[in-house]
């Protein structure tokens, strides 16, 4: 990579919106500081590089990040009233962090939020629920996110819910279930955005079916480069354009990385054979650190190249983005293995031909247009 495109990169960064659909940082505060969010948000002093995060304001200002949608997540082990518990103290901590940082951070719900925020220096900060087992089979709980600023919920995580099928699960409802149909009416109503991610197939398809609103996938990457669980189909992709919506490409190495992803079935063999539960990622991260199985391939920025450029060409250049997924997973692609990485993908992408138009569009403009139209809705 050449020095003048990694300046070239920078420079766009600095004066267009740069997008993040997914980032983990509160719920790895949560694993530090403990489940109060207060405690939890005073955990680490992020106005200072924390070797143990990806995630930190001196790393967010070296990758020009100016809008990022923090998960909310809950892990698939807290279930029914834990779960809406879990996932109200998540909001909170976020609101804990922007009331923390101020001259940092900037809550927002909209579009020209998000502009008026970058305009003043701040990082426009969104919320995105992970995992609808999080409104415990509740319209009302889904309702009261939104009312609390939730812009998007991922319909599964790693498992499904009594109404949507995961992509990681064994299939169960043949998609969505009519309450699942009847979950993604009401997020159009309310203007909160469908999060496709982790769902199988047949649960994206029937949303898209759906949905008179578009769709995001938060953090997802392509099939057909990669053939794993997580990652979206031809045929989905090809229906963006139609939808509106907008896939985000992750960064996550088992997504991108063949290699990675062969890895990561020796791992969830070995973890079955002593019996335990690949899908439970405090299990499986307690267990990789012990296993003496091979060592784990590294994935690339060319791998996360080959995902956005393939993304590109078949849901077209106004229906992709980014979501890196960082504090979410223990490792990520050489080259880009913390926030401050962002300008190595735009230099790559440029050194490959991508204008700077395309080049906004993928960073923020595509995301920016999917809120306006779901607010428009």
């Amino acid at each position: 990579m050449t020095s003048g495109a990694l300046e070239r990169a920078t420079n766009l960064l600095s004066t267009t919106i740069l997008s993040d659909g997914h980032n983990d940082l509160p719920w790895e505060l949560r694993l530090q500081g403990g489940p109060d969010p207060a405690a939890a948000a005073a955990a680490l002093d992020l106005t200072v590089r924390q070797p143990s995060l990806h995630t930190d304001f001196p790393k967010l200002a070296d990758g020009k990040l100016s809008m990022q949608f923090w998960s909310v997540y809950v892990p698939c082990q807290l279930a029914g009233d834990s779960a809406v518990t879990a996932v109200l103290e998540q909001i909170e901590l976020v609101h804990q962090l922007a009331q923390r940082y101020p001259d940092r951070l900037e809550l927002v719900t909209t579009a020209d939020e998000a502009e008026a925020a970058f305009a003043a220096g701040k990082i426009a900060s969104l919320l995105g629920a992970e995992g609808g087992h999080s409104i415990n089979e509740s319209l009302g709980v889904l309702r009261i996110l939104r009312r609390l600023g939730v812009r998007y919920m991922t319909l599964t995580h790693n498992f499904n819910t009594p109404w949507a099928d995961s992509g990681t699960d064994e299939a169960a409802h043949g998609g969505l279930t009519d309450f699942g149909r009847e979950v993604v009416r009401t997020m159009n109503e309310i203007g909160m955005l469908v999060d496709l991610s982790h769902v199988a197939p047949s649960t994206m398809r029937a949303a898209l079916e759906v949905s008179s609103a578009p769709v995001i996938f938060s953090h997802s990457s392509c099939i057909a480069v990669n053939d794993h669980p997580r990652n979206i189909p031809d045929d989905v992709l090809a229906q963006l354009p139609g939808n509106g919506g907008v896939a985000m490409i992750t960064f996550v190495p088992a997504f991108i990385s063949p290699a990675v992803a062969a890895w990561d079935e020796q791992l969830k063999a070995a973890m079955a054979a002593a019996g335990q539960e690949f899908l439970n990622l405090g299990q499986r991260k307690r267990f990789a650190e012990t296993w003496e199985g091979p060592a784990k391939p590294k994935a690339t920025v060319a791998d996360v190249v080959a995902h956005v450029e393939h993304a590109r060409e078949v849901a077209g250049i106004d229906h992709i983005g980014l979501g890196g997924d960082y504090d979410g997973v223990g490792t990520l692609p050489e080259g880009m293995e913390d926030v401050s990485t962002y300008p190595v993908l735009f230099a790559a992408l440029m050194e490959r031909g991508w204008s700077d138009e395309d080049c906004a569009k993928l960073a923020g403009r595509n995301s920016l247009r999917v809120l306006r139209d779901v607010d428009k809705h």
